[in-house]
């Protein structure tokens, strides 16, 4: 049984931000774009947490399910999720479609830029949540802070870039998009809440939003899961934890709230 607080990665993107939380990390002046957990040894994890922070949209992309990954020769595909922390007023994720396309429209809309008019724009603010399943065409918008739960396996399609210079890879975004409106409703979970977030007989990850009064304690058990805390501060097996940090424990720990404690707790099923 191990309990390892994983190493916060910043990495940075023209569209990020200096503006990041000190609680998270620093940006130096540069423009940080994300935070990613690692183990500190060149370990592969199967799921990835990241820390994301937008001022200008990301491309509209979209990601291949396992098997369509695995029949490219890759390791696997990307389902992801999003947990809104902060957000301008007018902060917009582009979920979806507003209406079903066929592949042809799909490459033609993509090569004329309407793509970013028929995508679905969802306002969001603190707590909002949106399960991503692969296949689905998206794209984050500026003025986002975002806590991203991943597969991961660094595989993206780029369908639409607002004409930045970046390279395109429509035939395999064509292929494995679903080009239609996504399926499920809207959700806002108050940090405050205690509530399943993803299951499923087909999500490659469960994810919880847990919640811990002051001087309590909580057991956590499996073979890998992710303890992310979002406000707080306690002990997991005796080392300190605080909000902004992110845990791997493959085993059992016990997790202790030294004041009342929200956190997501990422699970393998």
């Amino acid at each position: 049984m191990t309990t390892t607080r994983l190493l916060a990665h910043t990495v940075e993107k023209p569209w990020g931000r200096t503006d990041i939380p000190s609680h998270i990390a620093s940006a130096d002046g540069t423009r940080v774009g994300e935070v990613w957990f690692s183990p500190e040894q060149d370990k592969a994890l199967p799921l990835l947490v990241k820390y994301i922070f937008t001022s200008e949209k990301l491309s509209v992309q979209v990601h291949p399910n396992d098997a369509q990954a695995q029949e490219q020769g890759l390791a696997g595909g990307k389902s992801e999720c999003w947990y809104i922390l902060d957000s301008e007023p007018d902060a917009r994720l582009g979920i979806g479609l507003t209406r079903d396309l066929t592949p042809e429209e799909l490459r033609t809309t993509a090569l004329n830029g309407s793509i970013e008019g028929l995508m679905d724009w969802k306002p969001v603010e603190p707590g909002s949540f949106y399960y991503i399943p692969a296949g689905t065409v998206h794209a984050i918008g500026g003025g986002v802070t975002l806590v991203e739960v991943q597969q991961n396996n660094d595989v993206t399609y780029r369908l639409y870039d607002y004409g930045r210079p970046r390279e395109l890879h429509l035939d395999q975004a064509i292929a494995v998009s679903v080009a239609q409106p996504y399926a499920m409703p809207d959700r806002i979970v108050p940090i405050t809440a205690g509530e399943r977030l993803v299951a499923g007989p087909d999500t490659p990850f469960i994810l919880d939003m847990v919640q811990g009064d002051s001087d309590t304690q909580r057991q956590v058990e499996g073979d890998m899961l992710w303890f992310i805390p979002l406000a707080g501060v306690g002990t997991i097996d005796g080392q300190a934890w605080r909000k902004g940090e992110c845990w791997l424990v493959e085993g059992k720990a016990t997790i202790t709230a030294q004041e009342k404690m929200s956190a997501l707790i990422a699970y393998l099923p």
